[in-house]
């Protein structure tokens, strides 16, 4: 009987444990914290590092090669280095980056942000469902709340991308993924509380009037301009500014 119930026990834990491994199997790579380790990518990191190790940030923006892009342009320097913002944005990061950043990276030791700003996914659009990408931007938005509660999050929807509307019928691939971006944000939308994190989809303010992406905004159909800089700071910084006060 002993024998029978160890038996038995011993399977219930096996099976359990099948069980566990099948649920981490399905977990996304979104939501899998993944280091980078080219050079480039990590010497920036290192440097976001150092950064925290000093202290003294009460804005952080977050992201991938468009947020690395504020770089010190003029409408960085004028708008949010008055605000002592830091620019941790890393070019290529997708969302499972971002998370191994701020995890196992530790970039937010030594720092406690009022708030922060951040954009990420875009470079997950390739090849990951808009559901997949919306998870890891949660599980990033989760993580940033777990670690600094006090702060506040600035969520930004996607950018679009690719240089014409969603709709745009001879433009089968980069419509499809201007429809994924939607996809996304739709989604993501919902994670605003009202209090601690808040959702803003500038989008509509890169695009002409009849939709299309023009190429003195984001001459690659990706990253921004200075002019598409200088957009993006007018749209968000009374907000950048309200939640730090």
């Amino acid at each position: 009987m002993k024998r029978l119930i160890a038996m038995t026990l011993l399977a219930g834990l096996i099976g359990l444990a099948a069980s566990t491994n099948a649920q981490e199997a399905k977990k996304p790579a979104t939501v899998t914290p993944n280091e980078r380790k080219d050079k480039g990518s990590a010497d920036r990191h290192q440097k976001f590092v150092e950064i925290a190790k000093k202290g003294d940030v009460d804005v952080l923006f977050l992201g991938d090669s468009i947020t690395a892009g504020w770089g010190q342009n003029a409408a960085w320097k004028k708008n949010f280095e008055p605000l002592k913002a830091a620019n941790f944005g890393i070019g290529g990061d997708r969302t499972e980056h971002v998370l191994w950043r701020i995890t196992e990276g530790k970039e937010l030791e030594g720092i406690t942000p009022k708030a922060a700003v951040l954009m990420i996914g875009t470079n997950n659009s390739g090849s990951n469902t808009a559901e997949e990408i919306a998870e890891g931007v949660k599980t990033i938005v989760a993580e940033l709340r777990k670690q600094k509660p006090n702060m506040k999050v600035l969520l930004l929807g996607v950018f679009p991308r690719s240089g014409m509307k969603p709709s745009d019928p001879t433009k089968v691939a980069p419509a499809e993924q201007n429809k994924k971006i939607k996809q996304i944000n739709d989604i993501i939308t919902k994670l605003d509380d009202g209090k601690m994190v808040i959702y803003m989809d500038i989008n509509s303010k890169f695009l002409d009037k009849d939709g299309n992406l023009p190429k003195e905004i984001m001459p690659d159909f990706l990253h921004l301009s200075a002019k598409g800089y200088d957009i993006w700071a007018e749209a968000i910084e009374g907000k950048v500014k309200e939640l730090i006060k």
